[in-house]
């Protein structure tokens, strides 16, 4: 990928250039975390230096290994990659995290960022992508998946599908004109640990979507979708989408979407 020569690279800074890029892998799941390890050991100028499974493991490992970049999954187990983010800004600042994971939604993309992650990519992307993504953020530029982008261009823009969620942590505004249609926490707070976005989700599957009509009204991909569906169903106690139906307008939740 560089264009210097032999003689260049012996005249300079020479071994401290060829050195690898250090790389953690942290992901709960085996075979997930097996094909990492073996698609990172075929890139050229990196180096997998060990792989944990699950945030607390990662950053045990980033304390010992000292790696350039850590590929962080979120929904792990012990504590989570958002967690392990945060814990490594403050125990291993030279460490670059870049976020790999399934989800696309505000309610991960934003804590991850906040945290302290530069980059961040879905699952879906190929190794090309992976391979770019971990040089730019060792290099201290910021790697972001284009469905991420547009929710961040989102997030900023007034009234935007995502200001709802960009704040997570923080109460919605109670004043004039605080209240939007598509915001079902605005008035109060929601039924059995619902997320706001989970809510809208479920306001959609209630307005008769299906899961590729939510992806195009949200932004966001079908597992993404898929994982907030299933979070959905555990948390209301759903078997199909017509009790998520019944239980959307039994809840005032249904035509908020």
């Amino acid at each position: 990928m560089s264009g210097t020569s032999e003689g260049s690279a012996a005249a300079g800074s020479g071994p401290a250039a060829q050195r690898p890029i250090r790389v953690l892998i942290a992901d709960d799941q085996r075979v997930v975390r097996d094909g990492l390890v073996l698609l990172i050991g075929t890139l050229d100028g990196t180096e997998v230096v060990g792989a944990a499974k699950d945030g607390a493991e990662a950053v045990q490992l980033a304390e010992q290994l000292r790696p350039d970049v850590v590929l962080m999954d979120l929904n792990m187990p012990v504590l989570d990659g958002t967690a392990a983010t945060a814990a490594l800004r403050e125990r291993v600042p030279d460490c670059a995290v870049l976020v790999l994971t399934t989800y696309a939604d505000d309610d991960s993309v934003f804590p991850a960022l906040r945290a302290g992650a530069r980059g961040y990519l879905t699952k879906d992307a190929d190794g090309d992508q992976v391979e770019t993504a971990i040089r730019n953020v060792h290099s201290g530029r910021t790697w972001l998946d284009p469905i991420v982008q547009e929710r961040l261009v989102a997030a900023l823009l007034p009234g935007g599908p995502a200001a709802a969620t960009a704040h997570d942590a923080a109460p919605v505004a109670a004043g004039p004109g605080a209240h939007s249609a598509c915001d079902p926490t605005a008035e109060r707070a929601l039924p059995d640990g619902l997320t706001p976005r989970e809510a809208e989700v479920l306001a959609l599957i209630a307005e008769g979507l299906s899961n590729a009509q939510i992806c195009a009204r949200l932004v966001v991909s079908q597992a993404t979708v898929k994982t907030h569906i299933n979070r959905i169903f555990a948390k209301i106690g759903a078997r199909d989408r017509a009790q998520a139906v019944r239980y959307a307008y039994r809840n005032d939740l249904a035509g908020r979407g």
